[in-house]
């Protein structure tokens, strides 16, 4: 039995619109593909200049932070640094020589 002729039309419009709406789809697809790409490397190079900025001011905000926090400290760790003080005056006493006996002239 042969398809008559109005039913090979209809099947020859039918794969025209799917290759029609297929290649729309594969153009449409790769153009978001572009864009992807496109905006992940921008997002990319933001995030890498926030990071950047983010340990400049980081940076700048333990240089203030630290001394402050030191002070604060201080009172904490002064009996320690009295104790390494005391156990370095002694040792560095300890390491020197005794001074030599004068010689008596004849």
């Amino acid at each position: 039995m042969r398809a008559s002729h109005r039913e090979e039309t209809t099947m020859i419009e039918l794969g025209v619109v799917v290759l029609v709406l297929g290649a729309l789809w594969l153009g449409f697809a790769l153009l978001g593909a572009v864009f992807k790409l496109l905006f992940g490397l921008i997002g990319g190079l933001f995030g890498l200049l926030g990071a950047a900025l983010g340990l400049l001011f980081g940076g700048v905000a333990l240089m203030v932070a630290v001394p402050v926090v030191m002070f604060a400290l201080l009172p904490l760790w002064l009996p320690v640094l009295l104790v390494v003080a005391l156990a370095w005056a002694i040792a560095r006493a300890a390491s020197h020589r005794p001074a030599a006996a004068p010689v008596a002239a004849r």
